[in-house]
């Protein structure tokens, strides 16, 4: 098996070690993913500090309000890409400390305004709006953001991975039965979802297996466990490379999927499925040698990849520029490269 650096057409390691005002989240996880620098070293600390000082997470912390919230604070989904759901998704996926209070109280007002009645995390808090790449996306960042052990984390994951198994889960038409699936949004079991003609949403598969990931193992239900099971099986039964899932109201895949960018929406792409099925143990799985393939052929002779997709413009602050060089989108690749071919 080769080893990741040897995949490399140059070794882009120093460019992202470097000390970047514009964007020092990548310095910190570049010491910690790459490089394996433990929490507790000086070094690791001073890139996670930089992190709240300067670059994109200020930038988004000085947007909000004082209760907590972005924009409104009645509705925390609304609009794409300035209230507080994103905000809570991006400052998770740019490094921000999780302990400070600004961030902690994002947290708080998010999951405030989105517990269903059955414990999921859903669209203005209603239980007909539960979709697994909103619910997966928050569950993912608020434990990178320090709150795996929040009991709401852990019944939104446990709603969720009920209804990828159809646990206890009934059908739409059961309208007064509590615990059921909606026709207006998670709809059925294996991902099925309103927004994809009620077919399985392979988007919402990646964010839903992303979060269950992340969850520390040791505290996984049965559910859980095969939910991921169920979430692995899909994910893999098409080659990621060609993303061939579910897409009923197209003739061929979508696009995004071969776009790669950073931060990540409800978008996702083939990265991304590594990155999921990474965190649960499947990075070295032979059914994804030509998603790996397909990564390593998108970087350049500097050994780094492109920015292909991009929130720019819809955020509180752009992250890099789209077709140039990325060190995030890098960062990334060398992270599914390195999980699959260890060395």
């Amino acid at each position: 098996m080769p080893d990741w650096k040897d995949l490399l057409r140059a070794n882009p390691l120093p460019w992202l070690l470097e000390r970047d005002t514009e964007q020092p989240g990548v310095r910190y996880f570049a010491l910690r993913d790459l490089l394996d620098m433990p929490e507790n070293d000086g070094e690791l600390q001073e890139a996670r500090t930089a992190i709240m000082k300067v670059g994109p997470v200020p930038a988004i912390l000085a947007g909000q309000a004082p209760g907590g919230y972005w924009v409104k604070p009645d509705d925390v989904y609304g609009p794409k890409y300035k209230s507080t759901l994103w905000q809570i998704i991006f400052l998770a996926q740019l490094g921000a400390d999780g302990t400070d209070p600004r961030v902690r109280a994002g947290c708080m007002h998010v999951q405030e305004m989105t517990v269903g009645k059955h414990g999921g995390y859903c669209v203005l808090g209603r239980s007909a709006y539960f979709l697994h790449c909103m619910a997966g996306n928050l569950a993912a960042a608020l434990i990178d953001l320090g709150l795996a052990s929040d009991e709401r984390v852990r019944r939104s994951l446990e709603w969720q991975a009920r209804t990828i198994i159809g646990q206890d889960v009934a059908g739409p038409e059961s309208r007064y039965n509590p615990e059921r699936y909606y026709n207006s949004g998670t709809c059925g079991p294996m991902f099925a979802c309103a927004a994809n003609q009620k077919q399985p949403c392979a988007w919402g598969a990646v964010k839903a297996m992303l979060a269950l990931g992340k969850f520390p193992k040791s505290d996984r239900t049965p559910a859980m466990n095969r939910a991921i099971a169920a979430g692995i099986d899909f994910l893999l039964g098409t080659d990621p490379a060609v993303a061939d899932y579910p897409h009923p109201m197209a003739k061929k895949p979508s696009e995004s999927w071969f776009k790669f960018g950073y931060p990540i929406g409800y978008v996702t792409d083939v990265l991304q499925v590594l990155e999921a099925l990474a965190l649960l143990g499947m990075a070295a799985d032979p059914r994804l040698t030509n998603a790996l393939k397909l990564v390593s052929d998108k970087q350049d002779g500097q050994g780094r990849w492109k920015l292909e997709y991009t929130y720019n413009g819809k955020t509180w602050t752009d992250i890099e520029e789209k077709g140039r060089s990325s060190k995030w989108v890098t960062l990334r690749a060398l992270r599914a490269l390195k999980a699959a071919y260890p060395g």
